[in-house]
């Protein structure tokens, strides 16, 4: 895909990831739609730093979890650019919850988790898909994690989603082909405000354990998945279906000694 010129969605863009891969396709020339949900200020501070790099950009409130919001979110970029290419379902939610206790969670936990990270994405994508049909070409990146390959993450309920997530990037990329392309790519430990929040006193502590897990020996940053990820919109034309880690090696099981 030349993305000089195209429109690509980004959601969950304010902060983190998103951020970083609007950030990384406004650079390439992309046209950006900004998808918040909560950070207006920093919805906007990204969009300023997308124009700073010489290209368009707007900034749009929505909730993935609502259809209504998808779909006016995807009209917001039909309206002002008349087309849409790419798709990028980066927003997603988890509670932290350790897993072994399994009072930490309840049905209404895995309901809101659910809503943002498997449902929302189906939804943006299929709010998308009419306009990339017509166009006769499309690409869609979800945002997925380690934590729906191995089990882990920050709650059962968000390996869960995840897990869910790169199951219907298979069944997407089947429906929507040939036209539209649909991979996910599946983050490790990254360095960003909402873990560092999350986990809170013990980051650090985490931190250094994934460096002593991962054959690379370093957690990731956001601009490491935006790589990933807009790649796959530009640069791999034949790949579809794919779900693909970047985690440092953390998959690989246990580091290697190291001489110390």
């Amino acid at each position: 895909m030349e993305l000089n010129g195209a429109v690509c969605i980004v959601t969950g863009a304010a902060t983190g990831i998103g951020a970083a891969c609007a950030q990384r396709l406004a650079a390439r020339g992309a046209r950006v739609a900004i998808d918040y949900s909560r950070s207006e200020g920093e919805a906007h501070a990204v969009a300023a730093a997308c124009e700073a790099l010489g290209a368009e950009s707007i900034v749009v409130r929505a909730d993935v979890a609502s259809d209504a919001d998808c779909r006016r979110l995807a009209q917001a970029a039909l309206d002002r650019w008349g087309r849409i290419d790419a798709l990028i379902n980066n927003a997603g939610t988890t509670k932290f919850a350790a897993h072994d206790d399994l009072e930490a969670l309840d049905a209404q936990d895995f309901q809101r988790i659910f809503a943002v990270n498997v449902i929302g994405a189906f939804q943006m994508t299929r709010a998308v898909a009419p306009a990339m049909k017509q166009r006769g070409a499309g690409a869609v990146v979800n945002i997925s994690s380690v934590a729906g390959v191995m089990g882990n993450g920050s709650s059962i309920a968000y390996g869960a989603s995840k897990g869910a997530l790169n199951t219907m990037t298979l069944s997407l990329a089947r429906a929507l082909g040939p036209e539209i392309r649909v991979n996910a790519v599946c983050p490790g430990l990254v360095d960003t405000r909402w873990i560092k929040a999350g986990l809170g006193d013990g980051y650090e502590a985490a931190k250094r354990g994934y460096e002593r897990a991962t054959p690379l020996g370093s957690v990731l940053t956001p601009e490491d998945i935006a790589d990933v990820a807009v790649w796959l919109l530009e640069g791999a034309s034949k790949i579809t279906g794919e779900v693909m880690l970047v985690d440092g090696g953390l998959h690989l099981g246990a580091a290697p000694l190291r001489a110390r």
